[in-house]
């Protein structure tokens, strides 16, 4: 019963821990029994891990900062303020010290900076049953995982990997060079962690090696370790294409401040870009003003230009971020969205021209050329719609060729953008066609 009542206290203080104050956190997590602690700080997110590692004491700090992974405990110093740095790792000992001081000279978004040093490693020439009693020796001590040993020469660099299954299929008398694998997935300590997410979800595997530019084997990225990674970047990129920056942090941790400065920016720039529709509505406010009734449609005109733009730019970020096209797919991806914004602009156009006429029939709202007002609102809508879709399918591909980040395209500076020359292209076909008439 007791086991029982430490288990539900455990997913109670789960469920609680993101509306609980520091202190309140580490009142509840010293109630839990030490191997219950462990576990429970293993599924704390990283910046949870760093809050309530501060609000413990230095010597309870120490003790947790040792018994974390090298890659975790770097993971954690990484996200402390520079200044605060040096206290935590003089918390570590001497061998977990050279391991996380290793790790943080890498950037924090390469393979490198991901990676753990401790991994279970055979050399080539070992009998099966001696690598099974070294294999045991290495399992007790801190490795990331024992799915595989890596097998590596003399000079460290990896030749090949050998599964837990094909040691204990193998007859005792062979070799690990007789059953190792030699076609393994690996990646270079500058691979951007997003590359390193895309080959595990090509090739489903549980853990990959790390090697340095000679082929030797620096350590291994686990899938636990970049799903966190994948989880960040995923949350990193609808932030800013809903037109914030990145929190950097979960939404009830982020102060106040911290919230403004990081969405204020944005908004006054979408802002005083929005001014440049208002200057374009004074270019032609005479137009508007000889036939009032244009001015019924700017709102309908806009918006779907806006939304058609910020849809397409949705679906190309999400297609570069997840390599589905590529800075060479531009040109497949245009006469894609080029047909796209046609034929979506021109079922949208069909609905305005209908809606014009049948409120022309109801209610005669639109006066005696109401035929060439709906030509007008049919034809500004389909060029609108194929323009804004044009936009936001290219630029996340100008941003890329830039050097930027594609989700800097962001929905609403995309449909910011759409708008004004939506007017312009609107204004433009009622002075064609209404020429002579309203115009």
């Amino acid at each position: 019963m007791e086991a029982e009542a430490e288990a539900v206290h455990e997913d109670e203080l789960r469920d609680a821990w993101p509306v609980l104050s520091p202190r309140e956190r580490v009142e509840g997590f010293h109630l839990l029994r030490p191997e219950r602690a462990r576990d429970f700080f293993a599924t704390l997110e990283p910046p949870e891990q760093v809050g309530l590692l501060q609000a413990l004491s230095p010597g309870e700090r120490g003790t947790w900062l040792r018994v974390m992974a090298p890659d975790d405990a770097a993971d954690v110093v990484q996200r402390l303020p520079p200044e605060e740095r040096e206290d935590w790792l003089a918390l570590l000992d001497a061998p977990s010290l050279r391991e996380v001081r290793a790790l943080l000279a890498y950037g924090e978004d390469a393979a490198g900076g991901l990676m753990n040093p401790r991994f279970v490693r055979v050399r080539p020439e070992l009998r099966i049953d001696e690598a099974l009693s070294y294999l045991r020796r290495q399992a007790r001590e801190q490795v990331e995982t024992v799915y595989y040993a890596y097998v590596l020469d003399a000079e460290q660099r990896l030749v090949g990997v050998v599964s837990l299954r094909q040691l204990f299929q193998a007859t005792p008398d062979k070799v690990v060079r007789e059953v190792m694998r030699t076609d393994l997935v690996r990646v270079r300590e500058d691979t951007d962690q997003e590359e390193v997410g895309r080959l595990f979800g090509r090739h489903g595997l549980v853990a990959i090696p790390v090697v340095d530019g000679q082929g030797r084997m620096k350590g291994i990225v686990t899938v636990d370790d970049i799903v966190t990674v994948v989880q960040e970047e995923a949350t990193e990129d609808i932030q800013k294409v809903g037109g914030t920056e990145a929190l950097g942090a979960p939404y009830l941790e982020v102060g106040l401040r911290a919230m403004l400065k990081k969405r204020a920016g944005w908004l006054l720039v979408l802002f005083l870009s929005e001014m440049l529709t208002a200057t374009a509505m004074t270019r032609y406010q005479d137009e508007i003003a000889r036939a009032v009734v244009l001015s019924l449609f700017v709102p309908l005109i806009i918006s779907a230009g806006g939304n058609a733009g910020s849809q397409a730019s949705t679906l190309v970020i999400r297609a570069l971020a997840l390599a589905q096209v590529r800075l060479r797919d531009v040109w497949r991806v245009l006469r894609r969205e080029i047909v796209s914004g046609l034929l979506l602009g021109a079922v949208l156009g069909a609905v305005g021209v209908t809606r014009i006429l049948l409120w022309q029939e109801l209610f005669h709202l639109y006066g005696e050329h109401f035929l060439k007002v709906a030509f007008t609102v049919g034809l500004s809508v389909l060029g609108v719609v194929t323009w804004g879709t044009l936009a936001g399918a290219m630029l996340p591909f100008l941003l890329r060729r830039m050097g930027f980040d594609p989700a800097s395209a962001s929905a609403p500076f995309v449909a910011t953008l759409v708008d004004v020359s939506g007017l312009v292209i609107y204004f433009t076909t009622a002075e064609f066609i209404l020429r002579g008439t309203l115009l």
